[in-house]
C-alpha cells in the first residue's frame, strides 16, 4: 500500500533528537507520550483507540477500525470534516483511554476513525498544504489589522488535504470575526475555523527554551494550565522581580506552582513569622526561614538585620516553650552550631582577563631574556663584493 513512498520526506531515527525505542519513539514531537506498556505482549489488542498528533501540540483520538498494524511514529490519514487529515501515531494500546481521560473527553464524544497509512499522494498534498501556512499567517494578520480587530493570529494550521485551515488567535476581549471569516474564505479559498487560545497555549505551540535551559513545559508535557499568583513566590521566598518571574509567554512561570504545596506543608512545621523569642541577651525577631531545611534566622534588630543567629525549628520551639513558662535561656543557640551555606557565584571567582595577564607575563619574560647576538651573514651580493676587494688587494 505505502511501499513506494519517497523516504526523503522523513527523517531517520538517528537524525531526530532524543531516543528511538518501542515505548519512546522518535522525540520530534511536542507533548511526547512515553508508552511504558509497549513491550507487553498483546498491548495493542486491548483497544482499537489510537492517539494521533498533528502540528505542534494538537492531538486527537481515533478508532483503528481497519485493524492496521500501527506503531509509534507511523503517519496515517484520518477522518476529518470535511476530507481527511494527516498525523503521526504517538500512542497505542491500554494507555490511550487514560490519555483521553486526562484530555477531558467525555463518554459521548464522537470519535472518528483512521482511514489508512499515508500514501505518496497523501504526502504530496500534505506538503503542498503545509507550504502555505506561513504565507497565510502573515496575510491573515494584515487582514485583521485592516479590519481594526484587536486580536493576534499566532499560528495557522492547514488540514492534510488542504481543504481546511485552523487560525489560532489571542484576544483579550470578545471579537466579532464574522466579517473576518468572509474575507478569509474569499482570500484563501478554504474552509475557515477560528480557535482562540491563551498566551501559555501559544508558547506551547511555538516552543522554545526556558531560562532553566530546558524546553518549555507547555511544549513537552503540560496540558492543563492552572492559574499562577505572586502568592506562590512569597511562600517560596522568591524575589518579586517581574522580569525573572515571567516566562516566555509574558505570564507568571507555571513552574512556580510545582513546589508550592511542599513549601506550605513544610511551613506548618515552623513557628509563625510574627513570633518573637526572648532570651537574657535580648529579643530576637524572625528575619528569614528555610522551610525545606527547617532552619530559621533571627535578628535582634529587625530594621538593620544585625546580630544574625540561625537555629533549627526544634530549637525555636524549645525557646518558645520556655518563654510560655516564663523562662528565658541565656542565649538563643543551643550549642550545636548550624552550618550555613554561603552561595557562591562561580562566574565571579575567575576574572575574564585572567588569561590575558599570563600572556603579558610571558611577554615580559621574553623581553628580559638575554638575546644572543647572531653574526651578520652578508648577502650573496655583499659576499661577491668582499671577494672582489680581496682579489684586488
Amino acid at each position: 500500500m505505502h511501499e513506494n513512498i519517497d523516504s526523503s520526506n522523513f527523517l531517520p531515527c538517528g537524525k531526530l533528537r532524543g531516543l528511538c525505542t518501542a515505548g519512546v519513539g522518535p522525540q520530534d514531537k511536542q507533548l511526547n507520550t512515553y508508552d511504558y506498556l509497549a513491550d507487553v505482549p498483546g498491548n495493542n489488542d486491548t483497544t482499537d483507540l489510537v492517539e494521533v498528533q498533528f502540528k505542534n501540540t494538537r492531538k486527537a483520538y481515533f478508532h483503528n477500525s481497519n485493524k492496521l498494524q500501527l506503531v509509534k511514529g507511523d503517519l496515517v490519514a484520518v477522518e476529518a470534516s470535511p476530507g481527511h487529515d494527516v498525523g503521526t501515531v504517538t500512542l497505542t494500546g491500554q494507555l490511550v483511554p487514560l490519555q483521553m481521560k486526562k484530555a477531558g473527553l467525555k463518554a459521548g464524544t464522537e470519535i472518528k476513525r483512521i482511514y489508512r497509512k499515508v500514501r505518496e499522494v497523501d504526502m504530496e498534498k500534505f506538503h503542498e498544504a503545509k507550504a502555505l501556512e506561513h504565507e497565510t499567517m502573515i496575510r491573515s494578520r494584515q487582514i485583521a489589522k485592516e479590519l481594526g480587530l484587536q486580536m493576534k493570529i499566532g499560528d495557522v494550521e492547514y488540514q492534510g488535504d488542504g481543504n481546511k485551515a485552523i487560525f489560532y488567535y489571542i484576544a483579550d476581549q470578545r471579537v466579532d470575526f464574522r466579517q473576518l471569516i468572509k474575507v478569509f474564505a474569499e482570500e484563501f479559498r478554504v474552509r475557515i475555523e477560528m480557535r482562540q487560545i491563551g498566551a501559555r497555549q501559544e508558547a506551547g505551540r511555538i516552543g522554545g527554551i526556558g531560562p532553566c535551559g530546558r524546553e518549555l513545559c507547555c511544549a513537552t508535557w503540560m496540558k492543563n494550565f492552572a492559574s499562577v499568583s505572586t502568592g506562590a513566590a512569597r511562600v517560596q521566598n522568591i524575589s518579586l522581580n517581574p522580569q525573572k518571574l515571567a516566562g516566555q509567554c509574558a505570564k507568571l512561570k507555571c513552574c512556580m506552582n510545582y513546589e508550592v504545596n511542599t513549601y506550605v506543608e513544610a511551613m506548618k512545621k515552623l513557628p509563625g513569622r510574627d513570633v518573637t523569642l526572648d532570651t537574657i541577651s535580648g529579643t530576637f525577631y524572625l528575619l528569614k526561614s528555610d522551610p525545606l531545611a527547617g532552619l530559621l534566622t533571627y535578628t535582634t534588630d529587625k530594621n538593620t538585620g544585625s546580630n544574625l543567629v540561625t537555629i533549627t525549628a526544634k530549637r525555636a520551639f524549645e525557646v518558645l516553650s520556655m518563654n510560655r513558662r516564663g523562662e528565658k535561656p541565656d542565649k538563643l543557640e543551643d550549642g550545636s552550631a548550624v552550618a550555613t551555606s554561603v552561595p557562591t557565584d562561580l562566574a565571579e571567582q575567575d576574572s575574564l582577563t585572567r588569561f590575558d595577564k599570563n600572556k603579558m607575563r610571558k611577554k615580559k619574560h621574553r623581553k628580559n631574556r638575554p638575546q644572543h647576538q647572531k653574526p651578520n651573514r652578508p648577502q650573496d651580493g655583499n659576499q661577491a663584493e668582499n671577494k672582489n676587494e680581496g682579489e684586488k688587494s
